[in-house]
């Protein structure tokens, strides 16, 4: 058995930034959370800090984390194996990042793609929305962290981390572990349901297109029905010529178990509607619980703040001896304790 202590350190975090997670979260990061339990010294976070850096209701946010945490809870991360917390709860985040920001050169932080794509969609930017990466780059360093399961779309902000690291170690001496991308690549990219040339995103233009963990069964059986397919009937692998159809396999293949070329073979001489109506039935089955135990976890206020409370101070422990080390190297002086 892996102990604490020899298991490598894995750090990873979600926006509460809708009322539920959707599928492309699942598949592409948060059930590798979960898988990650079993070999790693896990700490997982809802990074709420980062949600602010656009326009919010404050009261929407405190509820949306809280959902957030229930249903990290109901997909399967355990608090007797991870560390799970409230960003916010831990002040040496928003402390490291201050550090880090002053590593960080201003045309480094212009060139992240993130920033350039959001501000494009935005009358009002904020220098928060400019500096998200090296929050982020705080969020990792703060726990020595070795793995880190993102999604493919953070790619280039785990790789300014990785350089915030070496540079700030270069420069004042050892002081973080550089951490390792850990993307699982067969499912890093969901497309969504309507327009599958884009990935599953909480903005998108149809309804249908974004499957929703917290959505009734019904609506998930009628979203992958409704799904957009092509003029054929033939159920075959070819992201190029058929992403509607490629994209339904590799969500069928990664809910079921089943590889994609058997997938194929099964529905040889089918239609799109026998097709869609069994992968239908197999979302329905495997997300219904999930939304089901997370209304368990909100219903028990008590239990939740508990769990996310001993995480917190979990967090701080270890977060609290890098940010001293990291104060010490740049000649700063201690924080005064509470």
């Amino acid at each position: 058995m892996t102990t604490a202590a020899s298991a490598p350190r894995v750090f990873s975090g979600i926006q509460p930034t809708s009322d539920s997670f959707h599928l492309g979260n699942y598949l592409g990061a948060l059930r590798q959370w979960v898988a990650l339990q079993e070999d790693s010294d896990a700490f997982y976070c809802v990074v709420d800090q980062h949600a602010i850096t656009v326009t919010h209701d404050p009261k929407v946010l405190h509820q949306r984390s809280r959902t957030s945490a229930a249903q990290l809870l109901a997909l399967g991360v355990d608090p007797e194996r991870s560390n799970l917390f409230i960003q916010s709860q831990v002040p040496e985040h928003a402390m490291l990042a201050w550090i880090l920001g002053c590593e960080t050169g201003f045309g480094e932080a212009s060139r992240m793609t993130q920033f350039k794509d959001k501000s494009a969609k935005q009358e009002h930017t904020t220098v928060g929305l400019f500096t998200y990466p090296v929050l982020m780059a705080a969020d990792i360093l703060l726990y020595q962290t070795q793995r880190v399961p993102v999604g493919a779309d953070q790619r280039q902000h785990l790789e300014l981390t990785r350089d915030l690291a070496a540079r700030f170690n270069n420069n004042y001496g050892q002081t973080f572990t550089v951490p390792e991308p850990y993307i699982l690549k067969e499912t890093e990219t969901i497309k969504d349901l309507s327009d599958p040339a884009k990935k599953m995103s909480k903005s998108s233009e149809s309804p249908r297109g974004c499957l929703y963990l917290l959505d009734e069964p019904n609506q998930m059986r009628k979203k992958i029905k409704s799904a957009v397919t092509d003029s054929e009937a033939e159920v075959r692998y070819d992201p190029e010529g058929k992403p509607g159809v490629t994209n339904l396999l590799v969500i069928y293949s990664a809910l079921s178990g089943t590889p994609v070329d058997k997938l194929e073979s099964e529905y040889q001489g089918k239609g799109y509607g026998d097709f869609k109506g069994d992968l239908a039935e197999v979302v329905a089955e495997t997300l219904g619980p999930i939304a089901r135990a997370t209304r368990e976890y909100l219903d028990d206020k008590a239990e939740l703040d508990r769990i996310l409370v001993e995480g917190a101070e979990k967090a701080r422990a270890v977060a609290s001896r890098t940010l001293a080390k990291a104060y010490k190297k740049v000649g700063f002086y201690p924080p005064v304790a509470n």
